[in-house]
């Protein structure tokens, strides 16, 4: 072999093709329609399992050739010395930007920046803003003071604003987004926003300034084309009043830069990115211009983080992160494992920034530019996103632009349509919420987080104008206050709930279900007892009375159930059971089993939720 052969893998079988895997996946299926594997996003956008490679696809631009997205750390902490200490930590350690997020802004969660002038100038005490350092600042209607205290703490310095790389972060849309509220009318924010821009420019500053913010729509359980619309409609509605302030379209191009959530769902999340650029050269040819690559800031997910069983946080941050940057992200920031317990200590710190240093520095994912070009089933769904996004993005102009869209509530009803579908999904147990709603771990150690004080600001005016709010969500919430009101209850009692597992049988015949029905309860924070297999409904009723339980939950094979089910019931009933449940559907017996004293049945598919919710109400 010379250095000029080329060596293709496997070139001695044959090229496999599109029907041959379906010959496999319909061997598989057994007769079942392929439909069966297709599935739907919250969009409504289809998924197939198997895709055609698309022929003659173009990576999209985004980032520069083999360059590395901006390694963002989160600075939030209320006290400006510690928040200083954090940032040089960060830096010193491999974080190539930072991301201060103010008291109020959007991003916050309960804590932020002090956005004065003192505590701005002692949180950027010994950091060199002009030696390539990304600063993003996340401000709020009240915290938006801070964007000029940065620029004049930087002129102070003798800086030359032209080398400090920092987005300013406006975005008076998504703050009345998610405050549902305005004192203002669009006629009168315009100017303010414009002129905070002509400000900052004619310092020297290069921008971008103005955020098209998409995770005020992902924060409150929208989907991926909702969010894409609103980040286009903002986008716009930021490009219509610069050039109303008589700033040349071309200048415009820099000065607006757009916000994306990322989440676990890896392949929704790179075509979204994917997607955003597409749509938003188009509305760039729309007016007139060469499309430049949009900056795209990502945070991961706000919304897909627990408080329980935090720890798998951590994965649900690195996939997020592995696909933002996959995606074309500019810069991501990975939201700490335990922010949402409260102010991440050093450890969660690290782990964040780590997280984004090991896909990076070790899995070298920056080195290849767009690598599900060519992916039919990327390729697919980055088509669709951007297919559903633009229609909505026309709706909301046609309803007079995304102010407009607001105050006629079109955005709201549409995410609160998407939410409610998402929510019960996460109550029926189909989307799993691994520690929370799924496998939950009632004996978990304390997590540690910083011991702080928010900083409370002032009102932000009187809302003249009003509309439904969009405040931000965490799926596993609804599990979780049923856990917070376990916890209160061992420390008040000493015990928490429990449910007596009544398994019939033999291990083969309930393990399973029993299995089932544990994690069920207890992701509710009804402790389940587990037991041997009875045959004998005496000893199971000798053994319930023991356990000084109230309930209880018979477990075993449909085979079992149909012999054993309803005379083990009447002796639980007998033994003073008050509510008695049966792991598994009823099908034709549940009429006897109803009868026999079973009052209610758990199974996958149905709403656990709300079971164990009624569960609670019963007790208390």
């Amino acid at each position: 072999m010379t250095d000029n052969d080329e060596l293709t893998l496997a070139a001695e079988f044959p090229a496999a093709t599109y029907e041959d895997w379906r010959k496999l996946v319909d061997g598989v299926l057994k007769g079942a329609p392929f439909e069966k594997l297709v599935s739907r996003t919250s969009d409504g956008l289809k998924i197939d399992p198997i895709y055609r490679r698309a022929k003659d696809a173009t990576p999209v631009a985004g980032r520069a050739a083999a360059a590395p997205w901006q390694i963002m750390q989160r600075i939030d902490h209320p006290d400006a010395k510690a928040a200083n200490a954090q940032a040089l930590h960060d830096l010193e350690n491999g974080a190539t930007g930072l991301t201060l997020v103010f008291a109020g802004a959007n991003g916050a969660h309960g804590f932020g920046l002090d956005p004065s002038a003192e505590a701005v100038e002692a949180v950027l005490d010994g950091i060199y803003l002009d030696a390539g350092i990304g600063i993003e600042l996340q401000i709020g209607p009240q915290s938006r003071v801070a964007a000029i205290h940065v620029a004049e703490y930087i002129k102070r310095k003798g800086l030359d604003p032209a080398a400090c790389d920092i987005r300013f972060g406006l975005d008076p849309l998504g703050s009345c987004a998610v405050s549902g509220s305005s004192p203002y009318s669009w006629d009168e924010i315009v100017p303010a926003v414009t002129s905070a821009i002509q400000g900052l420019t004619a310092m020297g500053f290069k921008g971008p300034f103005a955020a098209a913010d998409g995770r005020v729509i992902h924060d409150a359980g929208g989907s991926e084309a909702q969010e894409l619309a609103f980040v286009l409609a903002s986008g716009v509605a930021y490009l219509r009043a610069i050039d109303q302030a008589g700033i040349a379209l071309e200048d415009a191009q820099s000065i607006v830069y757009a916000r994306l959530a990322a989440d676990t769902d890896q392949f929704l999340t790179l075509a979204k990115f994917r997607a955003l650029r597409l749509l938003w050269a188009r509305i760039e040819q729309a007016c007139g211009l060469t499309p430049k690559p949009l900056f795209i800031a990502a945070d991961t997910a706000w919304r897909m983080l627990t408080q329980r069983d935090p720890y798998v946080n951590m994965l649900r941050a690195t996939m997020a992160t592995f696909s933002a940057g996959l995606g074309g992200a500019n810069a991501i920031t990975v939201l700490p494992h335990t922010l949402a317990l409260g102010l991440p200590d050093p450890f969660a710190r690290r782990v964040a920034r780590n997280t984004q240093l090991v896909l990076l520095e070790e899995s070298n994912l920056a080195k290849v530019s767009d690598p599900a070009a060519g992916s039919g089933g990327i390729e697919t769904l980055t088509r669709q996103l951007c297919e559903a996004a633009w229609s909505l993005f026309q709706e909301i102009e046609k309803a007079g632009g995304m102010f407009a869209a607001l105050e006629q509530n079109l955005i709201q009803r549409k995410v609160a349509t998407t939410r409610a579908a998402r929510d019960a999904n996460i109550a029926k147990r189909r989307d799993v919420l691994t520690g929370a709603s799924e496998f939950p771990n009632l004996h978990e150690n304390d997590i540690t987080v910083l011991d702080a004080k928010p900083i409370v600001l002032p009102p932000y005016g009187e809302a003249k104008i009003k509309f439904d709010s969009l405040p931000p969500i965490r799926l596993a919430a609804p599990f979780e206050a049923l856990r917070d009101k376990s916890d209160e209850k061992l420390k008040a009692s000493g015990a928490r709930p429990k449910i007596f597992l009544a398994n019939l049988g033999k291990p083969a015949n309930f393990t399973t279900r029993a299995t089932f029905a544990k994690s069920f309860f207890e992701t509710g924070g009804i402790e389940a007892i587990d037991t041997e297999g009875f045959t004998d409904p005496a000893a199971l009723a000798i053994a319930f009375k023991a356990s000084g339980t109230m309930t209880a939950c018979l477990c075993s094979s449909d085979k079992v159930y149909a012999e054993h089910a309803a005379p083990a019931a009447k002796a639980l009933q007998a033994a003073g059971a008050r509510h008695i449940y049966l792991a598994g559907r009823p099908g034709e017996q549940e009429a006897a089993l109803r009868s026999a004293g079973v009052a209610d049945f758990i199974f996958a598919g149905g709403n656990a939720l709300a079971m164990l919710q009624a569960a609670w109400q019963r007790m208390e």
